[in-house]
């Protein structure tokens, strides 16, 4: 069997499967990701087709492939969010970033070091992977698209949070980078952390992405009619928006994923109502899709390689732990005192999906610095993910029509 000819019959399935199975399985509780890991496992499974590409053995490749499709995710996030910036109309964004990510981060590296016995820099990394909502795979609870209306507090929430919070979650991957290198006891890479990986990152990528999406929406909808860079109609434009600030932003050592979300929102507050927005969103969208099948039919090949094989059975209870309670029990306390429903709170708190981020984040702090038990780490990320696509997948499009129903009878058109 020709792994080539086998490539290329995946590939043609993976575009049709982007194209079509989204709108096939938009009423059944199911999801595209789920079944993207499914192949991946059953195809690389067969006698002769070869291995999937392994992520401890290219950790290089694999940080810069999920890198890639995070950023793209991020700015399709920040181009469809309707609903103006402000301290109010964001506030439970603000509730999840400033309470639900930390305690999650605590709550999953005590797990890590209490459970499955991670040395405490490995268990912060941990923390650290596993507390930010995936930007790329929460598209069932996402609002929809620039102008579609689909914004109620759930959908709203779940994607500002995972637009912002995968930017912040970096601090605590630089902390986990800077304990392996220098250990656990504070010192002055303590100071260096708090200047550099706290404050100027986070501020830089708060300005870059501002500056970005400024520039960007006076180009595209203050000039002349004869000059509007928006009568280009490319949608393609949205990889060099993604790429000018992300790369902008890394340049001067900042966030750039950060940017990227806050370059999306803020050329939305430029101009709200231009079609042209739509256009942006949905080439990333698309490109968002096709990355992301591929990667996740790789991961599913992956595990048919033995990626999961380091796992214990008390790595398998402290995922359990933390999708079942750490991360929704860390969202329902950020939201205590919230006025949203019950069952809204509930929903916020319990849809905080992992997926490629995860993957980027290890990635990205095994290249920068030695960790022990690092099979075992990618491991416990890995099942963290598939059990998240399996819980989430089947749950969230009957979540979403209870809480749809329960908001159209309530008379409620947030």
């Amino acid at each position: 069997m020709d792994p080539y000819i086998v490539f290329l019959a995946c590939l043609g399935l993976i575009i049709l499967a982007v194209s079509w199975l989204a709108l096939l399985l938009r009423d059944l509780p199911l999801s595209l990701p789920i079944l993207c890991v499914l192949f991946g496992f059953v195809v690389f499974s067969l006698p002769g087709v070869g291995s999937a590409v392994d992520p401890r053995e290219q950790p290089v490749i694999t940080e810069r492939v999920c890198e890639l499709v995070v950023i793209i995710a991020l700015l399709g996030a920040g181009l469809k969010i309707d609903r103006r910036v402000g301290w109010r109309r964001w506030a439970t964004t603000w509730r999840l970033l400033a309470v639900a990510m930390p305690l999650s981060i605590l709550g999953i590296a005590f797990l890590g070091w209490w459970l499955v016995e991670l040395s405490a820099a490995a268990a912060v990394l941990l923390g650290a992977v596993l507390a930010p909502t995936d930007p790329v795979l929460a598209s069932d609870v996402q609002v929809g698209p620039p102008g579609s209306g689909e914004e109620d507090e759930v959908r709203f929430s779940l994607t500002s949070e995972a637009g912002l919070n995968d930017g912040l979650a970096f601090p605590f991957v630089s902390l986990a980078v800077a304990m392996a290198v220098y250990g656990s006891a504070p010192g002055a890479w303590t100071l260096e952390w708090l200047g550099i990986d706290i404050l100027w990152k986070i501020a830089a990528g708060i300005a870059v992405g501002l500056l970005t999406g400024f520039l960007l929406g006076q180009l595209m909808f203050r000039l002349p009619q004869s000059k509007n860079l928006a009568e280009a109609r490319d949608g393609f434009v949205a990889l060099g928006i993604v790429f000018l600030s992300y790369g902008a932003t890394e340049l001067i050592h900042g966030y750039g994923f950060l940017a990227v979300f806050i370059a999306g929102v803020a050329l939305r507050q430029i101009e709200r109502r231009h079609e042209y927005h739509e256009r942006l969103h949905d080439f990333a969208e698309q490109t968002e899709r096709l990355l992301m099948t591929m990667v996740l039919v790789m991961f599913g090949g992956a595990i048919a390689g033995g990626l999961l094989e380091s796992l214990t059975w008390t790595t398998t209870l402290s995922v359990v732990l933390f999708l079942l309670i750490v991360r929704p029990v860390a969202g329902l306390i950020s939201l205590w005192g919230s006025s949203d429903h019950l069952e809204e709170r509930a929903a916020i708190a319990f849809f905080g999906i992992r997926g490629i981020g995860s993957f980027y984040y290890l990635a990205y702090a095994l290249n920068h610095a030695r960790f022990e038990s690092l099979d075992l780490l990618w491991a416990t990320v890995s099942l963290c993910v598939v059990g998240s696509i399996l819980l989430h997948g089947i749950a969230s499009t009957p979540a979403m029509r209870f809480l749809d129903k329960r908001r159209r009878r309530r008379g409620d058109l947030r």
